[in-house]
């Protein structure tokens, strides 16, 4: 049988100046943790709906998150391989 893994994400999500922040942190089940930053802010001709925010400080946090994520899997691959590496999408 395949061994299953779990890696959980969190999303800690925050109002302050008329602005939205997320954070989306990664934790694995070796002990690795990364974060990823997301804001947001509200144009003053929008509505304002706070879910709209949310949603996008948190979009911007869990790209940021893979960005990172993906960065620190080249540095890995690297280490090992001692040769340059990148990833694309």
């Amino acid at each position: 049988m395949t061994a299953i893994k779990q890696w959980t994400v969190n999303i800690f999500i925050g109002e302050h100046d008329g602005r939205t922040y997320a954070e989306a942190r990664l934790h694995t089940d070796d002990n690795t943790h990364i974060a990823g930053t997301g804001e947001a802010r509200l144009h003053p001709a929008d509505k304002d709906v706070p879910e709209i925010g949310n949603e996008l400080a948190a979009a911007r946090a869990l790209a940021d998150l893979g960005h990172q994520l993906l960065a620190t899997t080249a540095a890995d691959i690297q280490a090992i391989s001692h040769r340059p590496v990148h990833l694309h999408r």
